[in-house]
């Protein structure tokens, strides 16, 4: 399957648009949608990718955020992948909204039988960025990633195992410390075995406190009034990782905001401000 685009619409002069492709590395059709800004038509521009939360689609944060308009005026583009295969044929992937589909957690399982397909980290890491740039206009050398929840959990592992990858980072109530919150320990046995250290590979706080550095400043927002901040997201856990081993971090807490894209809209312009800022420097 070459890519194939699904829908195209005119959003801020700029273009709105969903695909699909077939990927390697899932093994299956895999969906991403993209806004590229007017600036686009004339030149490459700078690139971010936004990682969805669980529940989530390809197409969620370009539908809620409110991000294009900011995105048109700072000419950045926007890449939001699916959350993770979908119609894999693995008995129950549907059952539990905590874990299977739209609950890929960003990783490559190793595990029998989500290892077949559940492969996100290497498709968005490694196929959709080098799909994205030599089918859109895009810089690739400027390339940010934020994400909210599971997705803040995917921005922040990514770009702590891949320096140089990302020259951005930002997350909206990530999850942390996933090994030690009931969503990683639901989810991380099943796709990673049980192996401490196959768990800690996709932990932000392990990884920060095993040495992994991100050249740059990580910037969190995090809603006071979320349901899941204290059994689930604990970002107590990130501030005290970060200044024992001197990382730079932005950790801003909101009184009264939730979990909801409401909070997200509220913040995405700043953080779209500092991804702009960062990759046109």
């Amino acid at each position: 399957m070459a890519l194939e685009t699904l829908s195209e619409q005119r959003c801020f002069d700029g273009t709105q648009s969903v695909h699909r492709h077939a990927s390697a590395a899932i093994g299956l059709p895999m969906r991403f949608s993209v806004y590229l800004p007017p600036q686009a038509r004339s030149h490459k521009v700078p690139v971010l990718y936004f990682l969805a939360g669980l529940t989530c689609t390809e197409e969620t944060f370009m539908i809620k955020a409110g991000a294009q308009r900011m995105a048109a005026r700072l000419g950045l583009a926007l890449v939001a992948p699916d959350t993770s295969p979908r119609d894999t044929g693995i008995p129950g992937e549907a059952d539990d909204w905590e874990f299977g589909g739209a609950a890929g957690f960003y990783l490559d399982a190793t595990q029998a039988p989500w290892s077949k397909h559940f492969r996100m980290a290497s498709w968005i890491v490694d196929e959709l960025s080098a799909l994205v740039a030599a089918q859109f206009p895009v810089d690739p050398s400027r390339t940010g990633i934020s994400g909210h929840s599971m997705g803040g959990h995917g921005a922040l592992t990514l770009a702590l195992k891949h320096p140089g990858r990302y020259r951005s980072c930002s997350a909206f109530a990530p999850i942390v410390a996933p090994s030690q919150v009931p969503w990683g320990q639901k989810a991380f046995p099943r796709y990673l075995g049980d192996d401490g250290a196959a768990w800690a590979a996709h932990d932000a706080c392990a990884l920060i406190a095993a040495g992994h550095r991100f050249d740059g400043e990580l910037r969190v927002d995090q809603g006071e009034a979320d349901k899941f901040l204290a059994p689930q997201l604990q970002p107590d856990r990130l501030e005290a990782a970060c200044a024992a081993a001197g990382q730079p971090l932005r950790l801003r807490r909101h009184a009264g905001y939730d979990h909801s894209y409401w909070f997200i809209q509220s913040f995405i312009e700043d953080h779209l401000e500092h991804h702009a800022a960062v990759l046109q420097a």
